[in-house]
């Protein structure tokens, strides 16, 4: 797969030297805030972060190059946060071999049009050149920000559920 953009984004693999970024992304509390079980563990240090890179880049390598990708300011080449696409092989919510549609801004990033812009890239590539037949997502019910966004690209919210402890709202949509 071929990195893309949209008007304002550079959407690529994750790579080594974004492990700085990540590190600041997934350090911070405010990013944290919704993520409580669902999340991942936070990481302890810059080589936590170097090695979420790596197995990432394994997922690349097994899934054909899908799977959370940076985000990259085009104006400026800054590290955003991550978008993407992955094949979830494990149960959640009763689904199981499902694309879930991920993202996860800095702060300084959010209110701006950024998540949604990228989630909607993602969906149309995931419909549009990878012809999959539905788009799947999950989020904190009190994560209002991360549901508008998801609601906004047209997914549809279904049952809540719990998730290692965290309540959540199960979304999904069928190919156009």
């Amino acid at each position: 797969m071929l990195p893309f953009t949209t008007d304002r984004l550079l959407l690529r693999p994750l790579r080594a030297d974004d492990a700085h970024g990540l590190f600041e992304l997934d350090s911070d509390s405010a990013v944290q805030r919704y993520l409580g079980g669902i999340g991942g563990p936070r990481p302890a240090n810059l080589s936590d972060s170097e090695a979420t890179i790596m197995r990432i880049e394994a997922h690349y390598a097994a899934a054909g190059g899908l799977g959370r990708w940076a985000v990259v300011l085009r104006a400026t080449g800054e590290f955003m946060g991550w978008a993407g696409l992955k094949l979830v092989a494990e149960t959640i919510n009763g689904q199981r071999n499902f694309y879930d549609i991920g993202y996860r801004f800095l702060p300084r990033y959010w209110g701006q049009g950024y998540g949604y812009e990228a989630a909607q890239a993602w969906l149309t590539y995931g419909f549009a050149t990878l012809g999959l037949p539905r788009i799947c997502a999950y989020a904190d019910v009190e994560n209002a920000g991360s549901r508008r966004i998801l609601e906004k690209i047209g997914l549809v919210p279904g049952a809540t559920f719990e998730e290692n402890g965290t309540a959540c709202v199960w979304y999904e949509v069928a190919a156009p």
